[in-house]
């Protein structure tokens, strides 16, 4: 460890302090100083009022401090030494972390109303609900009235408590038990208060400690588990108490969202999947692709770069909060500037566009009167699609247009609303086929009441109704968390969801789309489109009938935004005429490929395939058969190497390659 100069931190302290009251002072008249009576640039100015006019939390209680006295070390450095790439890029993670949804917990309008509401339906049950949602939302009030023995922390005791609206700051994420991440969900969280210590992933023989024990008064110490998914299980799984209509507790639990609980059931969980493993914060707290590191504390010159860095950027889907913070700034007290929430929603919409879903389409057969298309969805989250809070939902759009660009079919479309042309007045189904206009391929949780009703309320629900969410790559209902992360409806009985070749964990679903034709056979243009919402205005309709302020602030800002849908991804295709190009429009498959026990198969023939040969790398037939003998046919291939598959119709005959391993 390196020692600690006292007379050398409270010198370049004193100094910061110091441009920091001279600034005071140049603005004690009200008036912003010009660029050209000081060393700053516009931009700098700039950035500087805003900071005045956007304040972190500076209050401390008995076991936390608010992000103000982590910003000192852990911020912006206007000496461009720490918190700064090679390339002098600005990564210090307060300024990343103050336009995220996870700063702004305690402030979400949306979870605001949400809790009034349900303490509207069952009054009796405040004290529980308030105190189970401040667990997670504003934990360093919450846990604070619990250590000091007093007992529940409700809304009005947050209302007054400025350190519980810095949300889930650096303290309560940095200072979980090693021995209980994992084990505890529900908020019930385990901090190390003994001896305050304060958990990162660098040695702590290697730590300069000495100022944020003096300044802060936490220890810095190394601590593996920081960098384990386990760290954000106990409010990324959170289970609830089921009431009847009269609000009686009926004995039931129901599972609210269950995002660690679904990357357990994954080929991300690295614990499981050491070679396809990555943890939530991999993709949420991502490292800075830098092997020279980062310089971690500011005012410390002699300090050395350290590698990884992770990038407090928490960028999840909810661009449509995140919008909503940005725009009532000023009402609900952010603490973020609006760049630095327009660099919030560009992360978020980057995480859906570029790393959510794959998709594909293609025709397996088309006519005069019906085009057959498929639309192929692969989830590359480590969780559902969607995740999280169950209001959210993603669905598909087909659009296919003829070769003068009209449009002859369009399947779920966006509306004007934000709702989706053709959803069913209720919930949709899941589909496997969709023959009708009015049948829409949507992916999400219906929670259901005591009755088998749908309901929005969350101490209503006592099971799904539906759960047909993209679930990922490598998810199984043998898995032991399975009873958490099920699947319900239709998905769970559909050939194509989560299956390929009928082997379960693909993590992707095929929806089949029987387009009519009316007659038309001409080039036809296809393009499949994922649309993503985090807060749909049907999932908000029964809390407006209601009022309380909490309520009635939410509804004035959701009324006067845009909610619009997010486009997370599309694809296109042309199809040339009503004849078959190839195998998948023939409906063959060859697989495996390669092949790793020297069995070769071939599925989805019909009457049209006359034959099959099967020839080795030297042009020798190997094996084959002739005539329509079924939609199924094998061989076992004579060794390794590269073999061609040559499967005939009476029009023409198609070719592909096999290698066998």
């Amino acid at each position: 460890m390196v020692k600690f100069n006292p007379l050398l931190g409270r010198s370049l302290v004193l100094a910061a302090l110091g441009g920091t009251i001279a600034l005071s002072i140049a603005w004690s008249d009200g008036q912003v100083p010009e660029a050209h009576a000081s060393f700053h640039s516009a931009a700098e100015l700039k950035d500087f009022r805003d900071m005045a006019s956007h304040p972190l939390d500076s209050t401390e209680n008995t076991y936390f401090v608010g992000s103000a006295h982590c910003n000192g070390c852990h911020g912006h450095d206007p000496t461009g030494n720490a918190m700064m790439t090679v390339d002098g890029q600005d990564v210090n993670v307060i300024d990343a972390w103050r336009s995220s949804i996870m700063a702004n917990s305690a402030r979400d309008p949306y979870w605001r109303a949400k809790v009034s509401h349900e303490v509207q339906l069952n009054p009796a049950h405040q004290v529980q609900l308030e105190d189970k949602c401040t667990a997670c939302h504003a934990p360093m009030g919450h846990f604070e009235h619990h250590f000091t023995g007093q007992g529940p922390y409700s809304i009005a005791y947050m209302e007054q408590d400025d350190i519980a609206f810095d949300g889930v700051s650096c303290v309560p994420c940095h200072m979980q038990k090693e021995d209980s991440i994992g084990k505890f969900f529900s908020g019930q969280l385990r901090l190390d208060t003994a001896g305050r210590p304060i958990y990162g992933p660098y040695a702590t023989d290697d730590i300069f400690g000495a100022p944020m024990e003096a300044f802060v008064h936490y220890v810095p110490q190394y601590g593996a588990h920081i960098l384990d998914a386990g760290l954000c299980a106990g409010c990324h799984s959170l289970i609830t108490e089921t009431v009847d209509l009269d609000g009686n507790l009926t004995g039931d639990e129901f599972v609210e969202q269950a995002t660690y609980h679904e990357w357990n059931n994954s080929s991300f969980d690295n614990r499981t999947h050491p070679a396809t493993g990555i943890t939530c914060q991999g993709c949420h707290v991502p490292l800075l692709d830098d092997t020279v590191g980062v310089v971690l504390s500011a005012n410390y010159v002699f300090l050395q770069p350290k590698s990884p860095f992770g990038q407090h950027h928490f960028a999840g889907g909810n661009a449509f909060m995140l919008t909503m913070l940005k725009d009532n700034g000023d009402t609900l007290r952010v603490t973020a500037t609006p760049d630095q929430f327009d660099s919030s929603i560009a992360r978020t919409h980057r995480m859906l566009q570029q790393h959510t879903l794959m998709l594909e389409t293609s025709v397996p057969a088309r006519n005069a009167d019906t085009a057959f298309i498929d639309v192929k969805l692969t989830n590359l989250a480590g969780h559902k699609f969607p995740s999280g809070f169950p209001s959210r939902r993603a669905w598909v759009q087909l659009i296919v247009a003829n070769a003068n660009g009209d449009t002859l079919y369009n399947n779920g479309a966006p509306s004007a609303d934000g709702d989706i042309v053709g959803h069913d007045p209720l919930w949709e189904p899941h589909y496997n086929t969709i023959t009708d206009a009015g049948q829409v391929q949507i992916y999400e949780m219906v929670m259901g009441d005591v009755n088998g009703n749908m309901t929005h309320a969350l101490e209503r629900a006592k099971q799904p109704l539906k759960d047909n969410r993209l679930v990922p790559d490598g998810f199984s209902t043998a898995h032991y968390a399975y009873d958490t992360t099920q699947i319900v409806g239709g998905a769970l009985s559909d050939p194509d969801f989560n299956h390929e070749d009928g082997v379960e964990g693909s993590g992707t679903d095929v929806v089949h789309y029987h387009v009519p034709m009316a007659g038309y056979t001409g080039l036809v243009n296809i393009t499949a489109k994922v649309w993503y919402q985090s807060v749909p205005r049907r999932s908000v309709q029964d809390m407006f009938t209601s009022s309380s302020p909490e309520i009635d602030l939410f509804k004035g800002m959701f009324n006067a935004a845009d909610n619009a849908p997010v486009l997370v991804r599309s694809a296109s295709q042309t199809d040339m005429t009503t004849g078959i190009d190839d195998l998948r429009e023939l409906g063959v498959h060859v697989f495996p490929n390669p092949v790793r026990d020297g069995v070769l198969n071939i599925t989805g023939m019909d009457a049209r395939v006359t034959g099959i040969e099967v020839y080795d790398a030297g042009g020798r037939k190997v094996g084959g058969r002739h005539g329509a003998n079924g939609r199924s046919w094998s061989m076992r291939l004579p060794g390794s190497g590269t073999y061609i598959v040559v499967v005939r119709t009476a029009e023409k005959s198609f070719v592909e390659r096999v290698v066998s391993l």
